[in-house]
């Protein structure tokens, strides 16, 4: 029998928690550095996601990279798709593949794609198709249910999506049945690709929907992983799946595109890389003192 591989370099090992924080520069790096390639990527929606990702990986989440498909692993889906990007940099850094891979968005033949694809290590579904990931989540949680496990299911969705039906008739199903192991996480950021989602199509009072569909609901500040760790480890309510409302800004870390629809995908010159990445890393400095 082989040995298991080792811990990747810069990750954590399997089963150990760690702050999140630590890791965030290192993911919002990446996602430039991929948005610098030929073909671009979503670079804003991407952005927003990072705290939301890293705290669900680097402290929320049973899961061992070593043995992605883990029958008792809790399970993570990326309803919106076109925030692929950040969950490759952020699989990357939580030590399901080399970081070399990621060289590889993008590439004709890769399976690194605009939107994730199953045949990446930690990805469990192929998504992009708006609206559908909730409905997802619906069956993997009444599956576990069935199997009378203990494991949890994570749904994370775009603000922008709420707009389809699809997600407002799983949400149903979701508190008709109780499902206290799904919890949906919403990143608000305001914005999709065709303005704020306001005048798009007006979402809110977004929080008093989510109850009326018999769901208990967290508000936070998508961006402090301190505060997402809280209400991602509070224990869910007996009979009522939870939405986190994880208000973000779009294009977080880039002075230059935070809160603009046009980050919504980007392909980044040398001289928009450079710039980036100095903004990221004296925006950590600044933290850090």
């Amino acid at each position: 029998m082989s040995s298991s591989p080792a811990t990747l370099p810069g990750t954590v090992s399997p089963g150990a928690k760690t702050d999140p924080s630590e890791v965030t520069g290192r993911i919002r790096e990446h996602i430039v550095n991929m948005c610098a390639n030929p073909e671009g990527g979503h670079l804003g929606g991407s952005m927003s996601l990072v705290e939301v990702l890293a705290t669900l990986y680097f402290r929320v989440l049973r899961i061992d990279p070593r043995f992605p498909g883990s029958p008792d692993r809790d399970v993570l889906l990326l309803s919106k798709g076109h925030g692929g990007i950040g969950l490759y940099a952020t699989l990357c850094e939580a030590g399901f593949f080399p970081r070399e891979r990621l060289a590889e968005y993008a590439r004709p033949g890769s399976p690194f794609m605009a939107h994730p694809h199953p045949a990446i290590p930690g990805v469990e579904i192929p998504s992009g198709s708006l609206g559908h990931g909730l409905a997802l989540g619906v069956g993997f949680a009444l599956a576990h249910r069935l199997d009378g496990g203990d494991r949890r299911c994570f749904v994370v969705m775009g603000d922008g999506e709420l707009e389809e039906g699809s997600v407002w008739e799983a949400a149903a199903v979701a508190g008709n049945h109780g499902l206290d192991r799904l919890t949906a996480i919403v990143d608000r950021n305001g914005l999709q690709i065709t303005g704020e989602t306001e005048d798009v199509g007006g979402l809110e009072p977004l929080a008093d929907r989510w109850r009326a569909f018999g769901w208990h609901v967290h508000e936070v500040d998508g961006h402090d992983t301190d505060a997402l760790t809280r209400v991602l480890e509070t224990p869910p309510e007996p009979n009522r799946p939870t939405l986190i409302l994880a208000h973000t800004i779009k294009g977080k870390g880039i002075p230059f595109v935070e809160g603009q629809t046009r980050s919504h995908y980007a392909k980044l010159g040398e001289r928009q890389q450079r710039r980036a990445l100095a903004a990221l890393r004296a925006g950590a400095r600044e933290e850090n003192r």
